[in-house]
């Protein structure tokens, strides 16, 4: 079944297997995508952070006094807040632009794979950035809308990604608007929360529990250089997010087989 497009909904084990399959197959097209996008995140993120660094903490006294409160520490804080949200800002825009992008050409890319059987990077490329506003606006949608279901007790902001986990590959594959794309992705996982979540998050720890250990390991780096942390943890992390990437299309033509099944023979 590799390189088909799947014909009926398949099992979760189906799922991960055609997505290594795939993955392992044509490696460096979707290797290089993810490559590119985290040499560039690593060296914007050693730009944030160099241009707002964060403020010294003043030395506080054992009896502190009313003056050292406002003149100090009260003047400390809020240049700290300020520092805080300006790279948290930054640093979602760079997530939010970047990420956006190269998950529209991986996704363009295993599409093709899967229907075609042949793919090129650069058509991908294009096809993406001529897709880009719709990407940008529904994908800022869906985020907005997570962040404020998990405020509200976390369980809304789970069923918001798993309502919205097909966003892109309705944009991609369909050619659908931005907002549209949040109803068809909604059918689309109807009378499958339960499968949609346990995907997401078995592609989650595959390429989730690899990175915190990455992360964890390259902490020494910034006491060679601060760009090296950022830098090595984003290049490595792209030998993983394909994974992601594959997974989802593969369940988006699944859940479309759903749709559409095969007629029975008499």
């Amino acid at each position: 079944m590799n390189g088909e497009k799947p014909s009926r909904e398949l099992s979760i084990g189906e799922i991960l297997s055609l997505t290594f399959n795939l993955y392992f197959n044509k490696f460096l097209q979707f290797f290089m995508p993810f490559l590119i996008s985290g040499i560039i995140t690593g060296i914007f993120t050693y730009a944030i952070t160099s241009t707002f660094p964060m403020p010294e903490t003043p030395v506080i006294p054992e009896t502190p006094s009313t003056t050292f409160v406002y003149e100090e520490l009260m003047p400390w804080f809020f240049a700290l807040m300020s520092t805080m949200v300006a790279i948290v800002s930054l640093m979602g825009l760079l997530s939010w632009f970047v990420g956006t992008t190269v998950s529209g050409i991986v996704i363009k890319n295993a599409s093709d794979q899967i229907e075609k059987g042949t793919s090129n990077l650069g058509g991908s490329f294009s096809f993406a950035m001529s897709k880009l506003p719709s990407l940008l606006i529904a994908q800022f949608v869906v985020s907005i809308l997570t962040v404020i279901g998990l405020l509200l007790l976390i369980v809304p902001g789970i069923i918001v990604a798993i309502m919205f986990s097909l966003v892109i590959p309705t944009i991609i594959v369909e050619q659908k608007g931005s907002l549209e794309s949040l109803g068809r992705s909604k059918d689309l996982v109807h009378n499958r929360w339960g499968k949609t979540f346990f995907l997401i998050l078995v592609l989650m720890i595959i390429v989730g529990i690899p990175m915190v250990a990455v992360n964890l390991l390259t902490v020494p780096l910034s006491d060679i250089h601060p760009i090296l942390n950022p830098l090595t943890t984003n290049v490595i992390s792209a030998f993983l997010s394909p994974i992601f990437s594959i997974g989802i299309i593969y369940f988006y033509y699944a859940m479309v087989a759903r749709e559409n099944p095969p007629p029975t023979t008499p």
